[in-house]
């Protein structure tokens, strides 16, 4: 057999098929079934997630994600745009997968491999390494391997918020949004939470959250008032990573404050989190509360200068 050129696979969290219930309910059963996202006694999870969540759930998100839905689900849109810019810097095949929905990650790597690639790359597009996300793809990969009679070569990337390029990205993205619209009283650096208990068991993703935060505040000038980072998309009763997005929005909007920009670092590219949950819910808190001016910074997405920064992360890795 020939050696091949090794591929790269790109992975990201996932997204329905179809903002529909049905398609919705299916996500959320494959995605809420993951030891990494829920870690509750299963057998309790297994009758909370299909007697209460599943039948309640799925119709009240199929609705959100219709009212950000393009001709596809947008993260995914996007995922094909990096993939296929990414394959341009590279003498070798680049490809997206989800770790939940489709493009399967399992079923790409089956067929990567199967196409005779003797070393496969993958990179988590989570900046900063949680157990629940980058963990996640990790716990996948190994099942993946033991499916395998002949497993090829494997780069498993942990994570690259320290990654200069792509600090250096997110901080001229901020700045170009500034230049173009003025900046705002607060940046408010909006990061997916997680809850405390994980951090108690040794998940130290909420430090690499605010390392990243003043890296970037650090190249853009900011002094320590200007900016802060807080918490969102919080699920179920018990405490999360804090401060909350949202009721530091709502804060603020009471204390005075008159114009926020927020920017969320840790999504790799814009999606139901960002583009319903900040820029359309949180929003509305800002504003119900007294504020004036909100704006969303986008997601770094398929602009060149995040492709530049994923370039560097595979190339130092490759």
């Amino acid at each position: 057999m020939s050696v091949t050129k090794p591929a790269v696979v790109l992975v990201n969290l996932g997204t329905p098929d179809a903002p529909t219930t049905a398609a919705v309910r299916r996500y959320l059963k494959q995605f809420l079934s993951d030891p990494r996202v829920v870690e509750a006694p299963r057998l309790i999870w297994f009758w909370v997630l299909r007697l209460i969540i599943l039948p309640l759930r799925p119709r009240r998100v199929a609705k959100l994600y219709a009212s950000i839905w393009q001709q596809d689900s947008p993260i995914r849109l996007v995922a094909q745009q990096q993939a296929e810019a990414l394959a341009g810097r590279f003498d070798c095949t680049v490809r997206y997968a989800m770790s939940y929905g489709s493009p399967g990650f399992e079923a790409v790597l089956d067929e990567l491999a199967d196409q005779g690639h003797d070393h496969l790359l993958i990179l988590p597009l989570y900046p900063q390494y949680s157990g629940s996300t980058n963990g996640a793809v990790a716990d996948a990969l190994a099942r993946w391997v033991r499916t395998r009679r002949e497993v090829p070569g494997l780069t498993l990337v942990k994570d690259y918020w320290q990654n200069p390029a792509w600090l250096d990205a997110v901080a001229d993205s901020i700045r170009r949004f500034r230049e173009q619209h003025g900046a705002a009283e607060k940046l408010l650096f909006s990061f997916h939470g997680i809850p405390v208990s994980y951090q108690d068991k040794g998940d130290h993703y909420g430090e690499r959250c605010h390392h990243s935060a003043a890296l970037i505040a650090e190249r853009l000038g900011l002094r320590a008032e200007q900016w802060m980072v807080t918490f969102q998309s919080r699920f179920g009763p018990q405490e999360w990573l804090n401060p909350y997005t949202d009721k530091t929005l709502e804060k603020w909007g009471k204390e005075g404050v008159r114009s926020v920009q927020v920017v969320c670092p840790g999504f790799s590219a814009d999606c139901l989190e960002t583009l319903e949950e900040i820029d359309g819910e949180n929003r509305e808190v800002f504003l119900h509360a007294g504020g004036e001016s909100f704006a969303y910074i986008p997601a770094l997405n398929a602009e060149p200068s995040h492709i530049d920064a994923l370039e560097a992360v595979v190339r130092a890795h490759l």
